[in-house]
């Protein structure tokens, strides 16, 4: 009996303790969190443009590169570029301020229209807010580096009306490099050999234009510049120092064929039979 009096008292209290608790937990559900989430639903939001997925170096903004976010107005930063509108609701203080910061900041009133054909100079991840520090475009310094693809280089070599197909090569045409040169040296027949140096390389820019103006059809000017291999550059240098080169424009559906050096641009003109230990090969020869 002397045990039970000890025992049943600490149940009871124990019971008493778990009720306690039951009370307040639910009195904390009943009032806490409401309160919680009223105050999160009051919270002002804008819209930030950010990245809609991994955006690495190189990359030309367009459709589909980029999204709207919902973005803490009180957490806002200037650099990031919102749609022009106010958060709601309106606040005052210092996040008004800081949102008409970023307003002021966006100069377009399509400013997600305004990103596109950008560069992206350094790589950004998804749902990364989208700054100017990190992308370049057309005439700023380091474009022509951002748009280089590893590996490549970018050489320029001088070209004319007659040299570039009529005019009718555009920064992004596909073309192949040509020279014709004079025949030299002991042995070497009168007459010139045509050469065709590199095949199915891209022009980056005709004189300091990486792209055409809008509907043109045709550029004339006195440089090209072109993305080459690295190693293929020397081919280009000593082209330069040789004579003119030409420019042979590619169809676009040639673009996709392979790229590198090419060969000699005689055509075969005849064929030969060669025996050599009983076994007869066929070989094309030119004059």
């Amino acid at each position: 009996m002397g045990s039970n009096r000890v025992i049943i008292p600490i149940v009871v209290a124990a019971f008493a303790a778990i009720l306690l608790m039951l009370i307040v937990r639910g009195l904390m559900g009943h009032h806490g969190h409401p309160q919680v989430a009223a105050a999160a639903a009051q919270r002002p939001m804008t819209q930030v443009l950010v990245a809609h997925r991994d955006l690495p170096t190189g990359t030309r903004l367009a459709s589909g590169d980029v999204a709207w976010q919902p973005w803490p107005a009180d957490s806002l930063n200037p650099a990031f570029i919102t749609d022009g509108r106010s958060a709601q609701p309106v606040q005052t203080g210092a996040v008004a301020a800081v949102t008409r910061t970023a307003e002021n900041a966006v100069a377009s009133s399509a400013p997600m229209d305004a990103v596109y054909g950008a560069i992206v100079r350094v790589p950004m991840l998804a749902n990364e807010p989208i700054v100017q520090t990190k992308l370049v475009r057309s005439g700023q310094g380091g474009y022509m580096a951002v748009m280089l693809q590893p590996g490549m280089r970018a050489v320029a070599i001088p070209i004319g009306v007659s040299t570039a197909a009529g005019g009718f090569i555009l920064p992004g045409d596909r073309v192949d490099v040509v020279q014709a040169r004079q025949n030299q040296g002991a042995g070497a027949g009168p007459g010139y050999t045509a050469e065709t140096l590199l095949r199915n390389v891209e022009v980056l820019a005709i004189d300091q234009a990486s792209q055409p103006a809008k509907g043109a059809q045709a550029m004339v000017g006195a440089t090209a510049t072109l993305e080459v291999p690295a190693d293929d550059a020397e081919v280009l240098a000593r082209a330069k120092a040789q004579g003119e080169v030409v420019l042979a424009l590619r169809s676009y559906a040639d673009a996709g064929g392979p790229m590198g050096s090419g060969g000699n641009g005689r055509q075969a003109t005849g064929e030969v039979h060669i025996y050599r230990g009983g076994i007869v090969t066929d070989a094309m020869v030119t004059p």
